[in-house]
């Protein structure tokens, strides 16, 4: 295998500066940004002993001027699950007279192949770039994009760019207040044990919602489990846990999650909601409108992610996002709405049949 090649993080290491210092130094001056001499030496010979060259089919990107728009994604493209991310850019774009051209590089893509990807984008004259993910990331930016590329449903972790994500943590906490609104004091989380970024996120607000009850958060009711079917299903030993502890109400990391906690429960012998309260996490099409009941859950804004994206792009009014500083870049947090079915209701005891 060749030896991958050096990037803007290689080199602001050899130097000890910063990557956006060394996309100063070597990609061109930016308006207000001043690079002492001395420093802009040290960038120069750190990229001459890596052997660092810019990315040309980047910096095409930037040259280019025309009514397309580039969509680089991992899966979107392909799954049901966030393509009305894609629906809704494309939406947008055609309203405003732009063609969206969509390219998929698959799961866990590495630098070469976002090359090959940009290097078909180039050649299609695409004006900017939205660079999308299925699932909320954090992503470290490829060498040379163009300072206006949007990241969707993924946060660059460098440079200058503008990144939207779901605002996991408020919707988290508005889930467990939904079960504390009902009556529910034993809420257990039933969260994700495989690192996802969402994981924490999600349980910070599960937390905050239980300290501001003024709950001390109970260890034996948070679990983590694979965020699937498989994972609600193993997640049903919460319900073996004696009286005094069993949780009356279950907030779900993902509606699979929470599909296959009922499943756990009816093994049980119990039934939702009259013994036990559920709320999931996505709103995830085929699946949590169609539980028995319909589960109550937090609806990810891939649509409203999508379009906003767009509007950033064409420099409409975006203001009403309310961006954060991230770095030396802004961050949009979307907020998920809740949808209310019939899965959560006021607090009963839970007992289980003898």
């Amino acid at each position: 295998m060749p030896p991958s090649r050096p990037t803007l993080k290689d080199v602001a290491l050899r130097a000890g500066v910063s990557i956006t210092t060394v996309s100063v130094v070597l990609n061109g001056k930016r308006q207000g940004v001043r690079v002492p001499e001395a420093t802009r030496q040290r960038v120069q010979k750190a990229a001459a002993e890596l052997g660092y060259r810019p990315n040309e089919m980047a910096r095409g990107l930037r040259r280019r001027s025309s009514q397309a728009i580039g969509f680089l994604s991992d899966e979107v493209t392909t799954t049901p699950f966030a393509v009305a991310m894609l629906a809704a850019a494309q939406t947008e774009a055609a309203r405003n007279g732009f063609l969206l051209i969509t390219v998929n590089i698959g799961r866990s893509p590495n630098d070469a192949d976002m090359e090959r990807a940009l290097d078909s984008l180039v050649q299609h004259q695409v004006s900017s770039l939205v660079v999308a993910h299925m699932f909320h990331q954090e992503v470290e930016p490829l060498p040379g994009l163009p300072e206006t590329t949007i990241f969707l449903n993924c946060r660059a972790t460098s440079g200058s760019f503008r990144s939207i994500i779901p605002s996991e943590t408020a919707a988290a906490y508005d889930a467990t207040r939904e079960l504390l609104a009902h009556g529910h004091t034993r809420i257990a989380y039933l969260g994700d044990d495989t690192g996802l970024v969402a994981s924490s996120l999600r349980l910070a607000g599960y937390r905050q919602a239980l300290a501001e009850a003024g709950i001390r958060p109970d260890p034996r009711l948070r679990l983590g489990v694979l965020p699937r079917v498989s994972g609600g299903v193993h997640g049903g030993e919460l319900l073996d846990l004696p009286d005094d502890v069993r949780p009356t109400g279950v907030f779900c990391f993902n509606d699979q999650v929470a599909m296959g906690f009922y499943r756990a429960a009816r093994q049980r012998g119990l039934s939702v909601p009259h013994d036990i309260s559920v709320i999931g996490f996505d709103d995830q099409e085929f699946i949590a409108s169609e539980l028995d009941p319909p589960l109550t859950t937090m609806r990810l804004p891939h649509a409203e992610m999508g379009k906003l994206a767009i509007q950033t792009l064409l420099g409409h009014d975006t203001s009403s996002a309310s961006w954060q500083p991230n770095g030396t870049g802004e961050v949009a947090r979307l907020e998920c709405p809740l949808v209310r079915r019939a899965s959560v209701t006021a607090v009963r005891p839970v007992r289980l049949p003898a």
